[in-house]
């Protein structure tokens, strides 16, 4: 498991690589991570935005924006959180994926929340690489 506090927001991922959706023989890999958000702050905040930056074994970068995460803005009321599971694919048995949440506090002032750097590696990557 990956984490990272930015102002009282803790920020947990954890990968796992998906072998019944991956096709190593033809250069498919494919994780699936889980997210979760915890709001150790005194105030409510909402995720607005994420960024993603998506990096192969080969150093080709991804970068992915858009509002929300799955569909959603989530509003994370002190002491709550809120988790989430999405996937990516890569070209190459391994890589890694950081990133950051754009989040809004209650009074309206937005601010950005590290998304720990993450490893993905496909369980036999040294030997494919070879």
């Amino acid at each position: 498991m990956y984490e990272a506090t930015t102002n009282e927001i803790l920020v947990r991922v954890e990968p796992h690589y998906l072998e019944d959706q991956s096709d190593p023989d033809n250069a498919q890999y494919f994780w699936a991570y889980t997210v979760e958000i915890i709001n150790q702050s005194g105030q409510s905040v909402q995720l607005q935005a994420r960024y993603w930056r998506i990096v192969d074994a080969n150093g080709k970068v991804e970068e992915v924006r858009g509002a929300g995460v799955v569909g959603e803005t989530p509003l994370i009321a002190p002491g709550e959180s809120f988790s989430y599971t999405s996937g990516v694919p890569l070209s190459t048995p391994s890589g890694f994926m950081s990133g950051a949440y754009q989040m809004q506090d209650a009074d309206g002032d937005w601010f950005e929340v590290e998304i720990p750097i993450f490893s993905l590696d496909f369980p036999d990557a040294r030997r494919r690489m070879n």
